[in-house]
């Protein structure tokens, strides 16, 4: 079935690769008692992060509704720990949720989970975008390019009722959504695959800023005129 494996929080560290951020959370390691989701408002004068005791530092790129949760599954953590020849712990791509049983790369933005019997209420908002903290943290040689040729980005989630969630608990989808946008596609949509943008312009669920990402690079490409070969 479907879960949780673990539940991340930050241990905040000095942030080598944006000193002005001072530190960063991305260093996330699994905590054995339940924690709080609640919706963390904006990103900029909000709470950060989704997770009580969870911390957000870089808030003007980081954290906020639309990126309140952040998921990475187990299975794509083993595929990368096989590739670079190390253990990659629960937590260690910065993820709040390590999943189990899920292929997130195949779920639908405005796709809705419900975490364990009665947790919290989740909803699929965004791909993760690969940065720099990401890249000085895992000290891997050319790693946002790898990271993101392999298009195994995990997901963000809004908050949409708040509750507690802890390892062990189940994931349920209690609703998709009528389109077939997924979460791998919208990546590579605003990663190596452009010509996918005009498909992101209209799905609601979409973050904010990924969306309007989408219809100004839309807009832009429509409006340069056609020329005679």
């Amino acid at each position: 079935m479907p879960h949780i494996q673990s539940v991340n929080l930050a241990h905040p560290r000095p942030n080598r690769a944006k000193p002005d951020a001072v530190f960063t959370g991305i260093d996330k390691r699994p905590v054995a008692h339940p924690v709080e989701v609640r919706a963390p408002g904006p990103n900029e004068g909000g709470l950060g992060s989704g997770l009580v005791g969870d911390g957000v530092f870089d808030r003007r790129n980081h954290g906020g509704d639309d990126q309140a949760v952040y998921a990475y599954s187990r299975e794509n953590l083993d595929l990368w720990g096989h590739d670079l020849g190390r253990d990659l712990t629960d937590g260690q791509f910065g993820e709040n949720l390590t999943t189990v049983g899920v292929d997130l790369e195949a779920t639908l933005i405005g796709e809705r989970w419900r975490i364990g019997a009665d947790g919290p209420l989740l909803e699929v908002s965004v791909p993760r975008i690969p940065c720099a903290t990401f890249a000085s943290w895992l000290d891997e040689r050319r790693w946002v390019r790898r990271f993101t040729e392999r298009a195994l980005p995990g997901t963000y989630f809004r908050v949409l009722e708040p509750g507690e969630i802890r390892a062990g608990d189940a994931i349920t989808v209690e609703r998709r959504p009528d389109h077939d946008l997924t979460v791998g596609e919208c990546f590579r949509a605003l990663t190596l695959e452009p010509d996918l943008l005009p498909r992101l312009v209209d799905i609601e669920a979409l973050g904010s800023v990924a969306r309007e990402v989408a219809r100004k690079r839309t807009t832009a490409t429509s409006s340069v005129p056609a020329t005679d070969a």
